[in-house]
């Protein structure tokens, strides 16, 4: 998200909202590699009901700003800028991963999977795919009553919806979150300033809040229509008041440096993952599964954003900016945007 000037607390909560995604393919990708649960397998089966809506309701915080800019520059901020990141960072995952499907499926059948992920978003890369159709979405549904748009929002979210195609099931699981980011945007980031200065009142509710997570968890109903809803909610709240008391102490400045560089991390981190989960694996040097997938995430999480500081300034750096020939504005410097 780029706004000016930087509000601190959203910076710690993207960072805190890609280290879990990268902790949930890290670990569920080492445990089937292992077959064994490790201890971090109880932290991300608790993140589970909040990882996601988190992201999205981060997401759409200041999509309100660039819905009324001219639909020029609204496409090429918030559909060419992710659409040149996925297409490039699916042609990079296909030249790694391509060989390995041909060789089990033939050719053919993998040139037609690279070919599908136009159509229907690619591993990991499915939540850059979905954001510029949320942000048309949203757009395009400006002039009807936003209260009509978060209930079908929210009907969509509790909706048995699964048809085996990423696009439309994510979309409907998520779009809600979005949403009430983007309409609640200016009334969360005024009001969020009081756990601030309520910190000893936002402790207690975020020990609640844990404690009611962690139940429906282990109850086995946070997928529940509605349950999953306002857990949904309930834990991007939390999300934001924890953020927001990193902030206020000013501790753990790397997850805010995360946060910062979100994209980066989001966009690479496969690579590193696989690898260093392939060496831990393979060579045995380390057999707790807990400690491994740790280490899998912690090479994940930094790796991409030691790649992106040796690229900046180089012939590599259209890895993490896009160019000025892939934009409509060409009279603009390349930079990188953070995915909002």
């Amino acid at each position: 998200m780029t706004h000016s000037p930087r509000i601190d607390w959203v910076d710690y909560a993207k960072g805190i909202s890609i280290i879990l995604v990268v902790m949930m393919h890290a670990t569920l990708s080492t445990e089937a590699a292992l077959g064994a649960s490790g201890w971090l397998h109880p932290v991300v089966e608790f993140a589970k009901p909040f990882r996601i809506p988190a992201f999205f309701l981060i997401a759409g915080l200041f999509a309100a700003r660039g819905m009324t800019k001219p639909w020029r520059t609204f496409i090429d901020s918030k559909v060419l800028h992710f659409a040149y990141f996925y297409v490039l960072w699916l042609t990079i995952q296909f030249l790694f991963r391509g060989p390995v499907y041909a060789v089990e499926d033939g050719a053919l059948e993998t040139l037609g999977q690279y070919l599908l992920a136009f159509i229907d978003p690619f591993g990991t890369l499915w939540f850059i795919y979905l954001l510029p159709v949320f942000f048309v979405v949203t757009r395009l549904t400006r002039g009807l009553p936003p209260a009509l748009v978060l209930i079908a929002a929210a009907l969509l979210e509790a909706a048995p919806i699964a048809t085996g195609w990423t696009l439309i099931d994510e979309f409907a699981g998520r779009f809600v979150y979005f949403y009430a980011g983007y309409l609640f945007g200016r009334w969360i980031v005024t009001h969020a300033e009081w756990f601030r200065t309520n910190p000893a009142t936002t402790t207690a509710m975020l020990a609640g809040w844990g404690i009611i997570t962690a139940a429906c968890v282990s109850a086995g109903v946070a997928t529940w229509p509605g349950v999953s809803l306002a857990l949904g909610f309930l834990g991007a709240a939390a999300v934001i008041a924890i953020s927001v008391l990193m902030a206020r102490a000013g501790m753990l400045g790397g997850i805010r440096y995360c946060g910062q560089n979100s994209i980066v991390i989001y966009l690479a981190f496969f690579l590193p993952m696989i690898a260093t989960r392939m060496a831990l694996t393979k060579t045995e040097l380390i057999v707790d599964p807990g400690l491994v997938a740790a280490l899998v995430t912690l090479v994940a999480v930094v790796t991409p954003l030691i790649l992106h500081r040796i690229v900046r300034g180089t012939a590599f750096a259209f890895l993490f900016e896009r160019p000025a020939r892939f934009r409509l504005h060409t009279n603009k410097k390349p930079t990188l945007q953070p995915a909002e």
